[in-house]
């Protein structure tokens, strides 16, 4: 029986909802770990030892979805192990909302965007929704005079 192009659509919207690009004329969707869904730490970057992180593995269940990152102090901390970053996209430490603690997200600064590779585009969201999440956009970590610019629900 042969596929329909609804079926194929469905089974399309189905992957992208698990992060992963479908579009064969879009960018492809790298495997970032930073900003992967999540519900426990535990399902925060797999394959990687979190013991080798700079700083502790944590899954922020304050935003939508879960959003897995990491403790750090500085933009060096994030990225830093081999695998954690295997996109090559820039990542930011930041407060969240202020909080005292800083963590790593995925930056969609200009700067950033204008870095990434296979870039493509020079909007915010459309830069976080490629390749973060489809439902993420541009948004600012809250974080006062530390504030930066993440992709994040």
């Amino acid at each position: 029986m042969r596929a329909t192009a609804s079926t194929a659509l469905f089974v399309c919207v189905g992957v992208l909802t698990a992060a992963f690009a479908c579009s064969s004329s879009g960018p492809s969707r790298p495997p970032q770990q930073t900003g992967s869904s999540c519900t426990t730490t535990t399902n925060c970057y797999p394959g990687i030892d979190a013991a080798t992180l700079k700083g502790t593995a944590t899954c922020l269940t304050q935003l939508q979805g879960g959003y897995c990152t990491h403790t750090c102090t500085s933009d060096s901390d994030c990225c830093a192990v081999p695998g954690e970053c295997p996109s090559g996209f820039t990542e930011v430490c930041a407060p969240l909302e202020s909080a005292p603690q800083t963590y790593c997200f995925l930056s969609c600064s200009s700067t950033a965007i204008a870095a990434a590779p296979n870039g493509g585009t020079t909007d915010p969201t459309a830069y976080c929704q490629s390749f973060a999440n489809p439902t993420f956009t541009c948004r600012s970590t809250g974080g006062g005079s530390a504030n930066q610019k993440f992709c994040g629900p």
